[in-house]
């Protein structure tokens, strides 16, 4: 699929512009794209024939095809998207676990990507292992939205930015994109239910906090202190864990809300229990969330996931140490690689062919 034709979706749909065509027209276009989905000027059947093949002609609807489709044991699904130019990126579509307290069952969250690939080399993450591509377009960024929801047959209730790539390293196209996403005209999902994920971009931290809608904001810290972080993290170097704790604090400030932290449990790396202290110590400074991950194994990479007496040792030590709220987090996909970024390694790497085991649940 190379499509040499602008994306329409790219654009705010405010912005959108058809010579010569009345305004009631222009508000059908939209109900047909985020209303229902459509992503085809030619199923848009209250639109004059000689219209649809007008804008079909001048426009592309269509930021990505599915490349392939992954299902997992628990219902999770991923998607590899493929690109107008060829290039890979994921999303995962994740239910709610069940009987979890003050959750709907019903509750579907989208994990959306923003980058092709990831500059910040996080060495326990498949998303930058062969580095950053390329910026995702704002049309890239809520098509993800859009097409899965239209594969789900359900309403997408939750976004989480923890995809592929560094959310606010792409701020001029995720920017508009959150726009259309809270729009009621657009995909009408509400700023509480939309969480953008990041390394430790101090600048950019600062910067989202100025953004008019009330989005979650979740720190990907993974160690207690910058000596381990650093193993882990190169970002740290640039921003020591003190000036990123104190980003985080002047954007409680200005946003009234509470943040999370997001800690991936790495066998002997920052599994023990005097980095749990000092995780503790970093919640109870701001008033934080922690959400304890256990390592998704990625193919070609040596670490791995704590023995599970471990995990909740760990867990044991922090909640012991006061913080004001831990969750350890389900574990969703382990069968579908769904550890970010592993699944486009494998297409691109030219590794077409998955296990039985990997591709029995498919759709």
């Amino acid at each position: 699929m190379i499509r040499n034709k602008p994306l329409l979706i790219d654009q705010p749909f405010e912005n959108w512009t058809f010579e010569g065509l009345p305004a009631y027209r222009v508000e059908q276009i939209r109900e047909w794209i985020f209303e229902k989905g459509v992503l085809d000027f030619e199923n848009m059947n209250n639109l004059p024939l000689g219209l649809r093949k007008d804008l079909e002609n001048d426009w592309d609807l269509i930021p990505m095809d599915v490349q392939r489709k992954q299902g997992s044991k628990d219902t999770t699904q991923k998607f590899l998207w493929k690109l107008r130019d060829q290039q890979f990126i994921e999303s995962v579509l994740i239910p709610a676990t069940q009987g979890t307290k003050g959750v709907r069952a019903s509750r579907l969250t989208l994990c959306v990507s923003t980058q092709v690939g990831c500059a910040l080399g996080c060495k326990f993450c498949a998303s930058g292992l062969d580095g950053l591509k390329r910026n995702l377009t704002t049309g890239e960024i809520i098509g993800q939205v859009i097409l899965a929801r239209t594969k789900a047959e359900k309403r997408i209730d939750n976004l989480v930015f923890m995809g592929m790539g560094e959310p606010l390293a792409n701020l001029p196209a995720l920017i508009p994109a959150l726009d259309i996403i809270l729009s009621p005209k657009g995909l009408g999902i509400g700023a509480r239910h939309i969480t953008l994920s990041t390394s430790g971009l101090v600048p950019k931290i600062l910067e989202l906090a100025k953004y008019p809608a009330q989005i979650r904001l979740a720190i990907s810290l993974h160690g207690g202190n910058d000596h381990t972080r650093e193993k882990i993290m190169p970002i740290n170097k640039r921003y020591p864990m003190n000036e990123l704790l104190g980003a985080c604090e002047k954007f409680i400030e200005e946003r009234k809300k509470m943040i999370t932290l997001e800690y991936i449990l790495i066998k002997g790396i920052n599994d023990d229990l005097a980095q749990a202290s000092l995780l503790a110590k970093h919640a109870r400074r701001l008033n934080a969330k922690v959400n304890l991950i256990p390592y998704n194994q990625v193919d070609g990479l040596n670490w791995e996931r704590p023995e599970l007496p471990q995990i909740n040792a760990f867990r044991e030590q922090v909640e012991k140490e006061n913080a004001p709220r831990v969750t350890l987090r389900m574990e969703k996909g382990h069968d579908i690689d769904a550890a970010c970024g592993q699944l486009r390694l494998r297409e691109t790497d030219g590794q077409k062919e998955i296990s039985t085991e990997k591709t029995e649940q498919n759709c």
